[in-house]
């Protein structure tokens, strides 16, 4: 038995020592070198293309079945040139052969790729040089003795290490280059069902746009090639992105899980947190495909910025405001849907710093696109957004600044849309249910139609701001109806010396890049009727009065406080030029007179010029503290009346020693046409009439008694 055991023994052995030489043997005259020029076959013969191994090859077989290839490139599919479509200087693969022969476990080491570069396109008709290793997969016949049960191999690889790889796409149809550089992926233990720590980072480049920037990933990958999907959980992408700003702009990207559907090219996220351009956002993104053109669909929120801080970091000049905080502040909430020429919101509600927009807004992706607008507004001070005065304003000490047009804030904008406004404020004037139409292109800004209540009473316009040149140009086609003259008087002039109701048309343009400017230079034509109102500050009646006592030289008669003289009436048309308003049929009606009378009011300095005759009705009745001789000598009778001053306090002065004079003669006449001729009722009965004297004596006459009349 000893014997036995001694003999096998040797043998066991002897075969170790045999297979130890061969083993040696094998590794010192076997290159696989040699192999090359058939791998390379194989490759032609199985995709097409073209296989360079310029590196060395080398295997290692034990503890580890070990593959080493050094400079190698996969050439490109037929029509996409010369450039290979896949190259790298080394790569390496090792795999414990012991798990794989006992446990049907395949266990790697590291798996290493240096040097990458990946050149893929999609040609003019839409085909990828990437197609044909679909094709192939798909066409590959399956395999039947292929074990799909528990007993199939499982993947077990301590980590993958890719350094210093490249990636280029360029997209025919669209024109669009991008380029990955500086590519470096580390991943932590890939064990099958288990997630993969996984950090890549990478330099970027997208043109024409001449976008740049670079990107650091984390996030912990799980595939199942069961159902096609690949998922990265905890996924965070920070970076730097140039181009889109004037500054580099910080981005950063979170989700808990994004998940793609590789079979249906579906992506699922949960909630994502986003940064970019200092603007935080939180979304709500529906599962969406990749395929084509995507197009996602979200629910966002976008925490609070600054629209002023915005445009300087994209480059836009910040346009200078009447308030300094005013674009302060933008705060949004509303469902987005992405598509390739514009970026559509609905169910808005957006904040802009003191005012509430809700309703549709569709942004443009391109340059060239323009805004879409459906929005209704609470309330709104667009004095707040109106250019400030300008600096020469200032060093005059002028008492009040000037508008400015905001032309600079015009002209970039491409926009079309309605809204509606509860209240909003322009300049001193307050409009409520505003309802309008917005059109802004190339500078030119149209406002049509414009409804509102405007001081009670109701205003339809069309307004027209033409900034496209050096000098603004405003034109306006209005009506106005029923509207309180007073709080008018008050928010256009700051006078508060007339009330009543104003009907009003009018059509007027003017230029100059500030409200004064404008009105300095307007033109065109108006019309108004002020109604059942008063002249606050101005008693007519008792001027009349006062004039006729400091004619006589009698005393003053007391007045009538407060000072007021009311109307029934007042109508006046006529044309607009440089800022002045001609009007010739001037009409007024009050209580105990009627004046008609032409005149001049000139918008800019705020002044009047009329000359007006006035007519005191026979006998009115509800004068007060009026003598006899007073409505004796006012009733029917006609007076010249001047109004100049400024429209806040205009200086009213009657004639009256015209009048008084024209009184007189008229009865100095009516006594030598008596006297000449007889009583009047005489002619008429027929009896004792004289024989008439001849015309030129008559005439003669009169001339003597009216000099004789005038030098007393």
């Amino acid at each position: 038995m000893g014997r036995l055991i001694k003999v096998l023994l040797y043998f066991v052995a002897g075969i170790a020592a045999l297979l130890i030489i061969v083993s040696i043997s094998f590794f010192l005259l076997f290159d696989p070198n040699d192999f090359r020029d058939n791998i390379a076959t194989a490759v032609k013969r199985t995709t097409g293309r073209e296989l360079l191994i310029e590196g060395d090859l080398e295997v290692s077989l034990f503890p580890w079945l070990a593959i080493e290839l050094g400079k190698t490139s996969l050439g490109n599919t037929a029509g996409f040139g010369d450039a290979p479509f896949a190259s790298f200087t080394n790569a390496r693969l090792s795999i414990r052969l012991l798990p794989l022969l006992l446990r049907r476990e395949i266990s790697i080491g590291t798996a290493e790729l240096e040097t990458l570069h990946l050149n893929l396109a999609v040609d003019r008709n839409g085909r990828s040089n990437w197609q044909d290793f679909i094709d192939a997969s798909e066409a590959a016949p399956a395999d039947a003795g292929a074990d799909n049960d528990d007993s199939s191999a499982a993947l077990d690889i301590d980590s993958i290490a890719i350094r210093n790889a490249s990636i280029h796409y360029y997209d025919a149809p669209s024109g669009e280059t991008y380029r990955l550089t500086s590519v470096n992926m580390t991943s932590g233990r890939v064990l099958s069902g288990e997630p993969v720590p996984l950090s890549v980072s990478f330099d970027f480049e997208l043109q024409p746009d001449d976008i740049f920037g670079a990107l650091e990933i984390e996030t912990r990958l799980t595939f199942d090639a069961d159902t096609g999907t690949v998922g990265f959980d905890e996924l965070s992408v920070e970076g730097l992105i140039e181009g889109i700003a004037e500054v580099p702009t910080t981005l950063q990207f979170s989700t808990p899980s994004l998940v793609a559907n590789t079979k249906d090219e579906i992506i699922t996220l949960a909630a994502v947190r986003m940064s970019v351009l200092g603007v935080g956002i939180s979304a709500i993104v529906e599962p969406f495909s990749y395929a084509d053109s995507p197009a996602p669909v979200a629910t966002i929120q976008v925490d609070a910025f600054s629209p002023r801080s915005l445009m300087r970091r994209l480059n836009i000049e910040v346009p200078e405001t009447a308030d300094p905080s005013a674009l302060g502040k933008v705060i949004i909430d509303a469902d987005v849907r992405v598509s390739a020429s514009a970026i559509a919101l609905t169910n808005i509600e957006l904040i802009l710093d003191e005012t509430t927009f809700i309703g549709e807004l569709s942004v443009p992706r391109q340059a060239s696109g323009a805004y879409r607008f459906d929005l209704a507004a609470d309330t709104i001070n667009l004095n707040r957004y109106m250019a400030p005065a300008s600096a020469t304003t200032a060093v005059t000490g002028a008492d009040e600044m000037p508008v400015e047009i905001p032309s600079d804030l015009i002209r970039p904008i491409n926009a079309r849309g309605s809204l509606t406004v509860s209240e909003a404020l322009v300049g001193a004037m307050i409009f409520e249910n505003v309802d309008l139409g917005l059109n802004i292109a190339g500078g030119k800004l149209r406002i049509h139609p414009i409804t509102a209540t405007f001081f009670e009473g109701t205003y339809n316009g069309d307004v027209r701001i033409d900034a496209s040149g050096n000098t603004p140009v405003i034109s306006v086609n209005e009506r106005i109806s029923g509207v309180k003259l007073g709080s008018l008087a008050v928010a256009m002039f700051g006078q508060e010396n007339v009330t009543g109701t104003i009907n009003g048309t009018f059509k007027l343009s003017g230029r100059g890049a500030d409200l004064g400017a404008i009105q300095r230079s307007l033109a065109g034509r108006m019309s108004f009727e002020l109604l059942d109102g008063a002249f606050e500050g101005t008693d007519v009646w008792y001027e009349l009065r006062r004039a006729r006592a400091a004619f006589k030289r009698q005393p003053e008669p007391d007045p009538v406080l407060p000072a007021r003289t009311q109307f029934s009436t007042v109508k006046a048309s006529g044309p607009v030029s440089e800022g002045v308003f001609k009007n010739n049929d001037l009409l007024v009606e009050l209580p105990f007179m009627q004046l008609t009378g032409q005149g001049t009011v000139d918008f800019a300095a705020a002044t009047i010029d009329y000359r007006m005759s006035a007519r005191v009705l026979e006998k009115p009745e509800f004068v007060q503290d009026a003598t006899v001789e007073e409505l004796d000598e006012f009733s029917g009778a006609v007076i010249p009346l001047r109004i100049t001053g400024s429209l806040s306090a205009p200086s009213i002065r009657p004639d009256i020693e015209a009048m008084l004079k024209q009184r007189v003669k008229e009865d100095i006449k009516n006594r030598l046409i008596d006297k000449l001729f007889g009583s009047r009722d005489k002619e008429t009965t027929g009896n004792d009439v004289k024989e008439p004297q001849k015309e030129k004596d008559i005439e003669e006459q009169l001339k003597d008694s009216l000099r004789d009349l005038f030098k007393l």
